[in-house]
């Protein structure tokens, strides 16, 4: 029996030593990393190390957060042909201004800051939208077809438009006969190459071509449009007058000595 005790407090024992073991395990990688002199990365470089190991997976989020956004923007600028068809393309345009979290006159209409609007416009199918103020909103090439045959459009602001491009600029072919106003300042996507499409605009008076990043010479640029539009006041922030001033004197000199 005595032997059998002894067996016994062994056995119960056994469990305690097992654990004290674990336990020092658990310390050794504390004890290791204390001991030693070299220092952990740095947290930047740690995680361009994490970036790097997953290169695939966070390209694939980035295409995908850029697919969503351009989904978004697509979706806004959809055709309105259910408004049209039960309320008119008077509505239907003056909706999508709104929608689009902009406003219209020849009564003031406009969206807050959070896009919400009184639907009083509805009173008002025989309102003609003679000034549009789209600026910073999400309008594209798109979108245009929605002010499609809106043939009393005098002013049309799209300031800061970060989708209004050379395509775009094409398109305002439709307000041809009635646009007298355009704002086009800081849209980031126009180049040189899209202003040309700017000579349709019969009746426009007043351009503002100013901070678009992507054209280089603004000087040249006003001799250009001033020669397309010679009856538009252009507006080019940043221009050097000396430019112009020196391109009439040489363009004088040129037909004096013709003469």
């Amino acid at each position: 029996s005595l032997r059998w005790c002894c067996q016994r407090s062994a056995l119960l024992l056994l469990p305690g030593r097992r654990c004290c073991q674990h336990s020092a395990l658990l310390l050794l990688p504390g004890r290791r990393w204390s001991s030693s002199s070299v220092s952990p990365p740095p947290l930047h470089r740690r995680l361009l190390l994490f970036l790097a190991q997953r290169y695939y997976d966070v390209e694939m989020l980035l295409n995908w957060q850029l697919q969503r956004k351009r989904t978004k923007i697509q979706k806004k600028n959809a055709y309105y042909a259910y408004t049209e068809h039960f309320y008119g393309r008077k509505i239907a345009a003056a909706y999508y201004v709104l929608n689009m979290r902009g406003g219209f006159r020849t009564e003031w209409f406009s969206s807050d800051q959070r896009g919400k609007f009184s639907w009083d416009f509805l009173n008002h199918k025989d309102a003609l939208l003679e000034e549009v103020n789209l600026n910073y909103t999400l309008i594209n090439h798109r979108g245009l077809s929605n002010l499609e045959g809106q043939t009393c459009v005098k002013t049309l602001s799209l300031r800061g438009c970060p989708e209004v491009n050379d395509w775009f600029l094409a398109g305002l072919h439709i307000f041809r006969d009635s646009l007298e106003e355009l704002d086009i300042s800081h849209c980031p996507l126009i180049t040189i190459g899209g202003l040309p499409a700017l000579r349709n605009l019969k009746r426009l008076r007043r351009l503002d071509v100013s901070s678009l990043p992507r054209v280089a010479n603004p000087g040249l640029v006003f001799i250009l449009l001033e020669e397309m539009l010679p009856q538009c006041h252009i507006t080019v922030a940043g221009y050097d007058l000396s430019l112009r001033q020196g391109s009439k004197e040489g363009s004088e000199e040129q037909s004096q000595g013709q003469g």
